[in-house]
């Protein structure tokens, strides 16, 4: 069923202005740089801007086949999407993988190439200001910008607003009989004519006076219309028609009912589910939903997918207001960590059900109340994936909040962790990239420098793996700091090895050596062995990398040492590998035939054919080299024999030269 009711006006305007000439054509000049066909629904909240927009999009989508793409510019409560956010959100409807830690100039143009040549409509919904939608407009006159806002848009050129009132009166009046049926309208036309008038038209008001009707059958529709005429002004908090109407319904909710419906603001993003009522109400699931159901019968809230909810914007400020007025700061803030402690346990038990031991995975969920748990892998992804934007927005809103910081740190501990664990590192690194910033956002707020080192480590090595190297050694540079500071061995030590591996990428051989040094002496004081061996190989690439191969020679040997003491035999397989090839590189083949050998047999213990069978290419090139081309022939065999039919064999042979 739909609300969507009259604008025919409206709608004729919005796609005439599709074909309208530009007011660059009108001057006679050419554009300099044609864009998308910006359009402007423009109307105050409730005034049914979004339904007009969709309802058009409705009827011109079948001459945009590239589809239809949705973004939202403000959330329920008033609070402004970063602009990031929104183009982010779009690229990924287009199937585009966007680095983390990008920035708006980049995503922008990002999204602007992977629109040329489309024939798409982007519909941008409650945009507060300009240049969040100039972000988001296509450089192709072929694709079409939808908008909604409260006002006109004047940063953005040519631009004709279409301004939304109140529907007219039959419009208004079937819009009733959509909610309520047509006896009761039929039974008194007049006075559904009159309802519709003290609703000013407001589809928003319009919905809310259907619902209440529709769960009162007795109720005449003569009798509403007097209740919203004779109501107070001053009782309306001068809200006009939606106020009003809004008064009518929550008055004779229950007590339990209205301090529910007070409470939902803070929903983080305007998202409900059961959970969320549940635990800002304090009462059972079972309870918390079958209220969400009144209510979106009642047309307080918006029934979604996947048992979610949504707030509408234009009831926001009316619930902001009761909440302030009724509930005390204390009650406030206890519903808020209420809400917040479900989160994380639901954030567990999501990350445990991404476990391949089902032992550990039974062991967490028995730890859980039933109404806690999913039942298989696949709830708990589709879970975090239609929950992300309000998981998304309650870790910001606790970190800003400033007053729940524990429970903040929590929570974007345990987001950190499910989505790391159910998309992977890699596909998560967007969404990873904004949740380590408000660690440190957290950290740094209250001096914990353990906390900011690891922060900083990982936004840099998001930095680092995207290409932005000189922003991740400046960050690697805070993360030491910050380590010294927490008199932190592990995190100083890690920054030191990154500050190296920064140098290196930067081909800064000499910086590069002397930080490893440095991370290398501090493993060597504290008897840490794996990191000694790792370091010692990491400083004989360097060391290979800049011509040095005595120092290379000396630090890889010092590796292998390391990986037997370890008894990692792959480990000093693949050291003793790098061995034989500076070896090559130094003019020592004998020397590196002999290393090659050995690397050979270890490699076989090991169980790594594919590095037996780079070893054994070494070692054909190696015997080439010495003037015996028979035996080199049997080594590349042997190296066709292991590899069969790997498709990867010809990087390991050019890997080799």
């Amino acid at each position: 069923m739909t609300d969507f009711v009259g604008r025919r006006r409206e709608l004729k305007e919005l796609r005439e202005d599709i074909a309208r000439t530009g007011l660059d054509t009108l001057s006679g000049r050419k554009a300099k740089a044609p864009r998308a066909r910006v359009l402007l629904v423009a109307g105050r909240p409730g005034s049914g801007r979004t339904a007009l927009a969709e309802a058009f999009v409705r009827e011109v989508a079948e001459e945009y086949p590239d589809g239809v793409l949705r973004t939202r510019l403000t959330a329920p409560g008033g609070e402004t999407v970063a602009t990031e956010r929104a183009v982010r959100g779009l690229l990924e409807a287009l199937g585009h993988r966007t680095p983390p830690g990008a920035g708006e100039d980049e995503l922008s143009s990002t999204l602007r190439t992977a629109l040329d040549g489309r024939r798409a409509i982007i519909l941008v919904d409650d945009a507060a200001d300009p240049h969040q939608v100039d972000a988001l407009l296509p450089d192709t006159p072929e694709c079409l910008v939808v908008v909604t806002a409260e006002g006109p848009l004047t940063g953005i050129p040519d631009v004709r607003p279409c301004t939304l009132g109140g529907l007219d009166t039959p419009s208004a009046v079937r819009m009733l009989v959509h909610r309520i049926g047509d006896t009761r309208v039929t039974a008194d036309p007049r006075a559904a004519e009159s309802l519709a008038e003290e609703c000013g038209g407001q589809p928003a008001a319009l919905v809310l006076v259907g619902g209440w009707l529709a769960a009162h059958p007795k109720a005449s529709v003569a009798d509403v219309a007097k209740q919203l005429h004779d109501m107070p002004a001053a009782a309306a908090a001068a809200g006009g028609p939606l106020a009003r109407c809004f008064r009518l319904v929550y008055e004779t909710l229950p007590q339990p009912a209205q301090r529910t419906l007070r409470l939902l603001p803070l929903a983080p993003a305007g998202i409900i589910d059961s959970h969320t009522a549940s635990a800002l109400a304090g009462c059972s699931v079972a309870a918390a939903q079958s209220t969400l159901d009144d209510f979106a019968a009642l047309g307080l809230v918006r029934h979604g997918h996947d048992g979610l909810f949504f707030l509408p914007g234009c009831l926001a400020p009316l619930l902001q207001a009761l909440l302030e007025a009724k509930e005390r700061p204390a009650e406030v803030q206890l519903a808020r960590a209420r809400m917040l402690e479900r989160t994380v346990r639901l954030l567990h038990s999501c990350q445990a059900m991404a476990d391949e031991d089902e032992e550990t995975v039974r062991e967490v969920l028995d730890g859980l109340p039933r109404a806690l748990r999913f039942p298989d892998r696949r709830a708990a992804a589709t879970w975090l994936d239609t929950r992300l934007p309000a998981l998304s927005a309650a870790a910001s809103l606790a970190v800003a909040d400033g007053e729940l910081d524990t429970l903040a740190r929590r929570l974007v501990a345990g987001l950190v962790r499910a989505l790391a664990e159910h998309r992977g590192t890699a596909e998560a690194a967007p969404e990873l990239y904004g949740l380590h910033r408000l660690v440190l956002n957290v950290a740094e707020r209250r001096s914990l420098h353990r906390e900011q080192a690891a922060a900083l480590l990982n936004l840099a090595d998001l930095d680092a793996e995207t290409g932005r190297t000189q922003e991740a050694l400046e960050r690697y540079r805070a993360a030491l700091d910050a380590g010294r500071a927490a008199n932190d061995p592990y995190a100083s030590g890690r920054a030191m090895e990154s500050v190296g591996g920064a140098h290196q990428e930067l081909g800064d051989w000499h910086r590069a050596s002397d930080w490893f040094g440095r991370a290398l002496s501090q493993a060597l004081a504290r008897g840490e062995r794996a990191d000694e061996a790792r370091l010692y190989g990491r400083l004989g690439n360097v060391h290979t990398y800049a011509g040095r191969y005595g120092d290379a020679l000396r630090s890889w040997r010092a590796a292998a040492a390391g990986y037997r003491k370890l008894a990692d035999v792959p480990g000093q397989a693949k050291a003793l590998s790098e061995m034989a090839r500076v070896q090559e590189y130094a003019g020592r083949p004998e020397e590196s035939l002999h290393t090659c050998r050995e690397a050979v047999e270890l490699a076989r213990r090991a169980g790594d054919q594919r590095l037996q069978a780079a070893l054994q290419v070494r070692l054909a090139d190696t015997l080439d080299r010495l003037g015996d081309p028979a035996a080199a022939r049997l080594h590349r065999s042997a190296a066709d024999r292991l590899l069969g039919d790997d498709p990867a064999a010809c990087e390991i042979r050019s890997g080799s030269d």
